[in-house]
């Protein structure tokens, strides 16, 4: 099984950037789609994007386009998620993961790395 280990959050001030990271463990990212998630205090977890095994395709919701760029280095083994023009509603835990159907996540969830915009 793959699993994942995300980093980068932080506290950001509302229209800063982060850039967050997602090492593999175990397994390689190699063949996978790679999709990022995040759950805000309350709220269902979400999608927020995914790109696919070879880097053709890259999808995300609409929260965050234009906003929010994914992509990844295979020959490091990691996906990352560069995030500007943060908004407050953006706080959240943020999870990286295998994806299968572009949204839909693999496997069990790890920590996340947290992810706080501040007005």
């Amino acid at each position: 099984q793959v699993r994942a280990v995300e980093s980068g959050g932080g506290l950001v001030q509302a229209g800063g950037s982060l850039r967050l990271s997602c090492a593999a463990s175990g397994r390689t990212f190699s063949g996978y789609t790679m999709g990022w998630f995040r759950q805000a205090p309350g709220k269902e977890r979400e999608f927020v994007a995914s790109m696919t095994y070879n880097g053709g395709s890259t999808y995300y919701a609409d929260s965050v386009k234009g906003r929010f760029t994914i992509s990844r280095d295979d020959a490091k083994n990691t996906v990352y998620l560069q995030m500007s023009s943060l908004k407050v509603e953006d706080t959240a835990v943020y999870y990286c993961k295998p994806t299968t159907g572009r949204t839909v996540p693999l496997g069990s969830w790890g920590q996340g790395t947290q992810v706080t915009v501040s007005s």
